[in-house]
Order: structure tokens, then sequence, then C-alpha cells
């Protein structure tokens, strides 16, 4: 699978790994399309209303960015803890379907307060309201897209957070830190800024006596072992710094820089600041398909590849053939994702099917010339092309 193109593409990633802190910052500052996520602990008040002084000053900092030209994606949590305060809890809900009915009551209140805020600076602004399958099937990934496109050629900024109001537990983003990046994917951002209620990111808990501010992380991928983080201590959000690096890690191996910083350094982040921690990219950006294949596609299947195609699709050398393809599961369908496991059952790599599940066990160990001659020459392909085959 590693020709020349990609032998080039490696040779970029490794300039993308050399980044400095201040190339980071102006890539960031400079960037068209900036995915902006702001939690729910960064818009509410300690009681769980909504404090719209707060969301004006990050309204504010995000209009100046549109007013210069540049494009915004905001995504923001903040449905539940608008609603929980006005319905008459005390604290955030607990049960599935209290939650739901809260967000259904805060999604509103919190889209108001963003139409009036924006409106001060003549900006128009959409909703889109998202959950984690509309993530996940391709059709439904190309609809947000093409949507968010066009609200973005529109001159509207695009306001995402993830539908409560009909999510379920068992299959949902839980925060908004990974819908972020999954966003900034989708809109091919050249930015991503995360917003929090914390200035950067340390060592350990900031509360923790020799912990120290973290400004720059040239690789995510090298460094996670040598921070320790905890989840949402606040009580309106639901993520945490845990989440907040995965986020910036994805993006990162996506090609897109990022800053988490406190919301209150909006304005100084989107324009180069040094506030916060700043993330660089650590690979070069791959195409769409690929990156929904990685981090967003929700395999239906397993391909369990024999010894040689697991050290192939390893090395990054091939497409995933028939003939050393030992077992399929699941149901899927051609152009489905699937896990591409080895023997010993660890995922190596995800992919998209060339076959239905039921053609597959036919083709089982036979290499290209016993498939076209017994089944056919429309059998006589690999059971996942490398251009649809991701590495994990």
């Amino acid at each position: 699978m590693q020709g020349e193109s990609e032998q080039s593409e490696h040779s970029a990633q490794t300039e993308r790994t050399e980044l400095t802190q201040e190339e980071v910052r102006r890539a960031v500052a400079s960037a068209q399309t900036v995915v902006v996520k702001v939690g729910s602990s960064s818009l509410t008040q300690p009681s769980g209303h909504l404090d719209v002084d707060k969301l004006g000053a990050l309204v504010g900092a995000i209009a100046q960015v549109c007013m210069l030209g540049g494009n915004i994606v905001l995504v923001s949590s903040g449905a539940i803890a608008a609603g929980f305060g006005p319905l008459g809890f005390d604290s955030r809900p607990t049960d599935v379907a209290t939650q739901q009915a809260t967000a259904s009551v805060g999604q509103g209140l919190l889209m108001a307060q963003y139409e009036m805020a924006f409106g001060q600076y003549g900006i128009r602004v959409g909703q889109l309201l998202i959950t984690a399958e509309d993530t996940m099937r391709p059709q439904q990934y190309r609809n947000a897209r093409r949507t968010m496109a066009k609200l973005l050629e529109l001159g509207v900024v695009p306001i995402v957070n993830e539908n409560d109001a009909l999510a379920s537990n068992e299959i949902r983003f839980g925060d908004n830190d990974r819908l972020s990046a999954l966003i900034a994917n989708m809109v091919r951002a050249d930015a991503l800024v995360l917003l929090t209620d914390v200035d950067a990111l340390y060592t350990a808990p900031p509360s923790e006596p020799g912990s120290h501010k973290i400004t720059f992380v040239p690789n995510i991928t090298a460094m996670l072992d040598d921070i320790r983080v905890g989840g949402s201590e606040s009580g309106v959000g639901t993520g945490g710094m845990v989440t907040k690096l995965e986020a910036a890690r994805m993006a990162a191996v996506s090609g897109i820089p990022t800053v988490l910083t406190a919301a209150p350094n909006a304005g100084p982040a989107l324009m180069g600041d040094e506030v916060g921690t700043a993330f660089a990219p650590v690979k070069q950006r791959g195409s769409a398909r690929r990156l929904w294949i990685k981090f967003a596609a929700h395999p239906r299947g397993v391909l369990v590849a024999d010894s040689g195609a697991a050290n192939a699709v390893r090395g990054g050398r091939a497409s995933l053939l028939a003939a050393g393809v030992v077992e399929a599961r699941g149901d899927f369908a051609a152009g489905d994702p699937v896990w591409i496991d080895d023997e010993n059952g660890n995922h190596l790599a995800r992919g998209l099917a060339g076959y239905d599940s039921e053609e597959i066990p036919n083709m089982l160990g036979r290499n290209t010339s016993q498939l076209r001659r017994l089944l056919g020459e429309e059998y006589a392909h690999p059971l996942v092309h490398r251009d649809n085959l991701v590495l994990l």
C-alpha cells in the first residue's frame, strides 16, 4: 500500500510534527474555517441557569472572526444545563427521560439567546441537532456535511449540538468534545478551538501541588502517558479533560491544529495569542472518506486476517484479499464499514467491505485467479481495497 505517493505523505507527516508553537497558533489565526466547541459549564451559572453574559462574550469573539471573513461552526453544549433551572430542578437530572425532556426545553432557550446575540452583529445562525448515528451512517453523514457547507456558503454560523432530546445512553457522544472533532473533519476545518472551564492543559489536576501548565504539545500521540487528567467535576457538563484530549488527538491525526483554553480566552485563542494549550497536527490531512472510516464509521462486521495478511495490513502495503481472510462475521452489505482483525481478535484497521457478508464465505482462501475462474470476474477484487482501508 506504500508507493511513492504514500512515501511523500510520510515525509509531509514528518514535517508536520516539526511545527513550532508559533506556527500552530499562526495557523489557527489564519484559518478560513474554524470549529469552536464550548461546554455547558462555560455557558451557565452554578445554579444551572444559562448565563447570558458568558454567552454574549463568546458570541462577540466569534463575530469578530466572522466579520474578518472567517467561517465558524459552533459546537455548543448547554441544552440540558439551560433547561433544568427553568423547569425547577436544583441540579442536572440523572434519569434519561427527564434529561431528554429538559434538553427539549433547554435547546429552544439556548438557540433563542444565540439568535439574539449574533443578531446584534447582523449574523444569522442555523441549528443542527446530531445524534451519534448521524455520523456513523454514510448517507446521514453526507447530508449533515452538505447542510453545513451550504450554511457556511450563505454566511450563516451553524450551531451544532448532540440531539439530547432523542439520544439514548446506549448510542451517544456523551459530550460534545468528540463531536466537535468529527465536525472539524466533516467541514474540512482548518482549526479546532476547545473552550472549557480551565485555562489550559496541566500535567496533573491544577489543584494539585507541582502541577504545571503545558502551553504546547508538538505530538499528542507521544505525550498522553505523561499527564494525569480527570473527568468533569462541574456537575453541569458531562465531559472532562480526558474527552478534550481525545478530541485534540483526533484533530491532530487528521491534520488539524487545535487550541484548548478557557471560554473567556476565546477571542485571543482565535487571534493566535499565546493562551491555553496549542496542539500541533501530527499527520497530513486525509481524504474525507478515510477520515470518516477512521473516526465516525460504525463497523457492522469483522473480517479475520491470517498472519500473512495481518502483517501486510499492519505494514500498510496492500489491500485485504480473500486469500488472506479466514473468517467473516456479522451481517453487512457491500460498502458498509467492517473491522479487520488478526486471529487473536486484535483490531488492526477499519475498512469498507467490497462484498455482502453472505457472498464472502465462498471467497475465503481463494486467490484472484481462482475467484475469477470459479465465481466470475466480478469476484476477482479485494474484500477491502487499500483506498478504503484505514489503520487504527
